[in-house]
C-alpha cells in the first residue's frame, strides 16, 4: 500500500470584483486555454495512503468520482494568482486496513480507582463509502501543460462497522466508536493536460478522521497521508 502511495481554503471573495483577465485563444497552450473558459471538471480517481504516529499501522484505499466548476477568472498578484474552483467527490469504494483483532492491556478508571485489564480490541478491514461535498480549491496560474492547485475540504465517511477499531462492546450495549466519521483535510496537487480538455491529475492530502464524539469514544485518526491519481474531462 505504501509503495502504491509513493508512486502514484478558499481565498477571500472580495477579489472577485477585480477586472477579468483577457481570454487566451484556443490556439494557446492547453492548460491556459482550458482554464480561461472557466470550465467544468469531471474526473475519476484512485486514492491510497497510510496513517501517521499512533496510526502508522493503518492503510487506506479508495476510488471515486469528482465534479468541479471553475467559477472565477484569475485574481490576486504574484505567485498567488489563480482561479477559484468549487468541487465535490464521491467514493463508493472506501477501505481502511487495520491490525487484526487482538487483546491488549488497558488502563481504566472506575470510581476514582485506576486499574488495568486485558480487553478485546477490534480490527481488520473496514469497508464503507465517503462523500466530500465541500472542496474549496485555488487553481494557481497555469503553465503550458500544468495547473498546480491547493485546497481545503470537508467530508463524511460511513463504515459498515464502528471505526476506528477500539475496545469491543457487547452487542446491544452502548459504547465504542461510530460508523459515522468526519474527514477535514488539506491538499496540494496539479493537473497535467495531456491534450485539450483532458488531464491526468495528481494530489497529496493530509486527512483527519474523527466522529466528533458521535460515539462514546472518539480515538480517531489524527492524521493520514493519502495520494491520489486520476483522469479528468473538462467541459
Amino acid at each position: 500500500m505504501k509503495t502504491f502511495c509513493l508512486l502514484s481554503a478558499l481565498l477571500v471573495t472580495t477579489v472577485l470584483n477585480a477586472p477579468a483577465q483577457a481570454k487566451p485563444s484556443p490556439d494557446d497552450a492547453p492548460a491556459q486555454a482550458e482554464m480561461a473558459r472557466d470550465p467544468w471538471e469531471i474526473g475519476a480517481f484512485l486514492q491510497g495512503g497510510f496513517g501517521t504516529n499512533n496510526r502508522d499501522d493503518f492503510d487506506f484505499l479508495s476510488a471515486g468520482v469528482r465534479l468541479g466548476k471553475v467559477i472565477t477568472d484569475e485574481h490576486l498578484p504574484g505567485i498567488l494568482r489563480g482561479q477559484f474552483e468549487y468541487a465535490g467527490e464521491l467514493m463508493p469504494y472506501w477501505q481502511s486496513f487495520t491490525p487484526a483483532p487482538h487483546i491488549a492491556l488497558t488502563k481504566y478508571i472506575f470510581d476514582g480507582q485506576v486499574g488495568y485489564a486485558y480487553l478485546p480490541y477490534g480490527g481488520g478491514t473496514f469497508t464503507g463509502v465517503s462523500i466530500t461535498p465541500i472542496i474549496l480549491r485555488w487553481n494557481l496560474k497555469p503553465s503550458h501543460h500544468v495547473v498546480p492547485w491547493l485546497q481545503a475540504a470537508g467530508g463524511l465517511i460511513y463504515t459498515t462497522h464502528k471505526y476506528p477499531p477500539d475496545i469491543l462492546v457487547p452487542h446491544g450495549e452502548p459504547g465504542g466508536t461510530s460508523v459515522w466519521n468526519f474527514s477535514p483535510q488539506f491538499g496540494i496537487g496539479f493537473h497535467y493536460f495531456v491534450k485539450p480538455r483532458r488531464s491526468i491529475d495528481f494530489a497529496a492530502n493530509a486527512i483527519h478522521i474523527s466522529s466528533a464524539s458521535l460515539g462514546d469514544r472518539n480515538p480517531g485518526v489524527n492524521a493520514s497521508v493519502q495520494f491520489q491519481i486520476g483522469y479528468s474531462w473538462w467541459k
